[in-house]
């Protein structure tokens, strides 16, 4: 039976999603919590793969069991894992279902403050020249990447990716009184995509490069002049969709009268 888990973790402390040996994972951490519950080795297949350093509001993971998953599956789950990484459903889900290649909509959110802060010290950017930037020029660069399908120029070298394209359904800043937020949705990502693109419109906000040049860049699919990524840790995947429905929960008690 195949399954499916939404789950959400701080990245602080991971060197990313992906199991890599001699460092610390996401998916290292949930792989051994089943294997602890189950009593056996449970790969799983995530819905991507995020840099280190960056946080998931909702990630949705695959995994298959040829046993019924106990009653209580979810909560000795969380128990096991650290407090940094929570699941919050596991659904069972048809035959072939693909946490990552049937993903349709995928969504993340950047976070850049005005002020030094201990406490959003690792899930935001404080960017010193905050106050200097044209907000306007920045949500006008934002909105002109929802009109464009190729993004070479915001894609970290040494890819091994076959296509640049994407499609972008949103693309803007969400302006507050205390931070400023970066918001944007596609169906897929390119390596280094958002971090590059938050830096070029901090770099446009403060004059360094023009609209016009990034325009250009994106027509020429070439480098921009003046490329920046920021930080990883103001950044997070904030929502995945399907094109279809899940099944039902598992793994929790059921309601008495169910």
């Amino acid at each position: 039976m195949r399954y499916f888990a939404k789950l959400s973790y701080q990245g602080t402390k991971y060197s990313g999603w992906q199991r890599q040996p001699k460092v610390m994972t996401v998916q290292e951490k949930i792989e051994d919590a089943i294997a602890t519950v189950l009593r056996t080795d449970v790969p799983v297949v995530g819905c991507g793969r995020t840099d280190a350093g960056v946080h998931a509001l909702q990630y949705v993971l695959h995994f298959d069991s040829d046993e019924v998953l106990p009653e209580d599956f979810l909560f000795r789950l969380n128990r096991i894992l650290p407090k940094d990484i929570a699941v919050q459903k596991v659904m069972e889900v048809k035959e072939g279902a693909h946490a990552r290649f049937d993903a349709s909509h995928r969504a993340y959110e950047y976070h850049v403050g005005p002020s030094k802060n201990p406490f959003t010290t690792n899930t935001a950017f404080f960017y010193p020249f905050y106050h200097k930037l044209d907000r306007d020029k920045m949500q006008t660069v934002a909105t002109l990447l929802s009109e464009q399908t190729a993004f070479f120029p915001f894609c970290k070298s040494n890819t091994d990716v076959k296509t640049m394209d994407c499609s972008i359904f949103r693309s803007e800043w969400i302006f507050k009184e205390d931070e400023m937020i970066y918001e944007v949705a596609a169906n897929r990502f390119l390596r280094g995509m958002i971090r590059l693109i938050v830096g070029m419109s901090l770099n446009v906000g403060l004059g360094k490069l023009s609209i016009a040049e990034v325009e250009e860049a994106l027509i020429k699919q070439e480098r921009l002049r003046k490329s920046y990524s920021v930080p990883p840790q103001g950044l997070f995947l904030k929502d995945i969709l399907y094109p279809y429905e899940f099944g039902r929960e598992v793994g929790v008690p059921e309601k008495k009268g169910e």
